[in-house]
């Protein structure tokens, strides 16, 4: 059974950081292109970070130079350090694992929540 466990999530000020966690197990991690999605009440789902089998990383452009996404393979454990956190990143926060990083996601958690105050 795969399952993906997301922590880390919490209150923040603005300028703040967090670190997220998701924990794998049931999949051969090291082999899934892992991702942090993103997603606020009544918007669409939003790609945050991507990094894929070979440890290539992707990153849309409201997060680039604040956020960094990171794996250990061994652990089967995700991580996304959050940076210099604005109001505006505030939302659920989803680990996802896809079987390429352009492709639908096959599993998902169920998510943690980040709040930025200003």
């Amino acid at each position: 059974q795969v399952q993906l466990v997301e922590s880390g999530g919490g209150s923040v000020q603005a300028g703040g950081s967090l670190r997220l966690s998701c924990a794998a197990s049931g999949l051969t991690f090291s082999s899934y292109c892992m991702g942090w999605v993103r997603q606020v009440q009544g918007k669409e789902r939003e790609r945050v970070a991507f990094i894929d089998s070979d440890g290539i990383t992707e990153y849309s452009d409201f997060v680039k130079g604040r956020f960094t996404i990171s794996k250990d393979n061994a652990k089967n454990i995700l991580y996304l350090q959050m940076g210099s956190l604005k109001p505006v990143d505030a939302a659920m926060y989803v680990c996802e694992a896809n079987n390429s990083c352009s492709s639908r996601p096959v599993w998902w958690g169920q998510e943690t929540q980040v709040t930025v105050s200003s």
